[in-house]
């Protein structure tokens, strides 16, 4: 029982410590980010009043802004925030967003952080074109920061998202249980898009080639890191998270921890697991098998280890950039990438 109380007390305190960590990155960037706020509300704002009822019921719901976060944060680990990191801030969110859209489309996903989705509240063309629609203004703010390395930027993104995507669809048509397909796929479809805040925030100071290819190199790091966590959520029943357990293997998705338990392992019941993942259409029982052979096989201790390794990675590599407070925000960001809940 009392083994019970303290993981539960852990499990608070582990909480709120990493709450803390992005509410207090939050606190320092309220300004600026209310500022974006509002670029990305008025550059969105349309006459078309079904447009724009779509589209202010899903600004609604904006989440931690994880990615608009880092941009800001490194245009201040090198200098100061200006319009054109501003502007770059909101074209990469609204970039991002319009991926979330997209996606959404593609899962047949009726809810995202337990609010539905554009495609369940009204239906599949009108999320399509409302994703359209922010990508078009993504791109039109990129060119509003009056740097053509940014809409460069933002449009070398918009293929790479897609092709990570492809890349995905592919990998669970295979049935690919290979950890190295899996790197490439998060690597396009999350790091890619780190890189990008770090780059394009970097860009708008003065911050040289070297730092800025550091700073890229971190934010990648970063992004495998957060979407290696995103994934390990798939394996537990949590609803604070808002995405129910398995969701990942109806998709015949194979995430790390599974790709590691799988290839690590030996004898019948390995063999066991490898057949029902290569022949797809899970049952619900089948999925709690196989969730339950991850953990059992040391899958998840597996993915939080790659996860270390990679946060070890990204300390040597913030100790070739400015020191300043910003340098230990993204340290900070790092350990809470690691320990959020959400």
């Amino acid at each position: 029982m009392e083994k019970n109380g303290n993981t539960a007390i852990q499990t608070v305190l582990k909480r709120t410590m990493s709450n803390t960590t992005i509410e207090k990155i939050r606190f320092h960037l309220s300004d600026e980010l209310a500022s974006m706020n509002v670029i990305i509300r008025t550059s969105l704002s349309t006459s078309n009043p079904l447009m724009g009822r779509v589209v202010d019921q899903y600004l609604r719901t904006k989440g931690k802004q994880i990615r608009p976060l880092l941009v800001l944060m490194s245009a201040h680990l090198f200098g100061e925030i200006n319009d054109s990191t501003l502007h770059a801030a909101a074209s990469l969110e609204m970039l991002h967003n319009a991926t979330l859209i997209h996606d959404d489309v593609v899962d047949n996903a009726e809810y995202r952080r337990k609010t539905p989705t554009i495609n369940k509240d009204f239906d599949n063309r009108i999320a399509v074109l409302v994703g359209d629609f922010f990508v078009s203004t993504a791109l039109q703010e990129a060119i509003r920061t009056k740097e053509m390395t940014a809409v460069l930027s933002v449009a070398e993104l918009g293929k790479e998202l897609s092709l990570g995507e492809i890349d995905q669809i592919s990998n669970a048509r295979d049935r690919a249980i290979d950890e190295k397909r899996y790197f490439e796929v998060i690597g396009k479809k999350t790091a890619s898009l780190f890189m990008k805040c770090a780059k394009m925030g970097a860009e708008t100071t003065r911050a040289s080639k070297e730092e800025i290819n550091c700073l890229i190199e971190y934010a990648r790091l970063l992004g495998l890191c957060f979407q290696i966590k995103d994934d390990i959520f798939d394996y537990f029943e949590d609803k604070e998270v808002g995405k129910p357990t398995g969701n990942d293997l109806r998709e015949n998705k194979i995430s790390l921890p599974l790709i590691y338990a799988v290839n690590s392992s030996e004898g019948d019941e390995s063999d066991r697991m490898r057949s029902l993942l290569q022949r797809g259409e899970l049952t619900d029982e089948e999925i709690a098998m196989l969730i339950t052979f991850a953990k059992e096989k040391g899958g998840i201790d597996y993915a939080y280890k790659v996860m270390e390794r990679l946060r070890k990675e990204g300390d040597g590599i913030l100790q070739k950039l400015p020191d300043n407070e910003w340098r230990s925000y993204f340290a900070d960001l790092f350990d809470f990438t690691i320990s959020r809940d959400f």
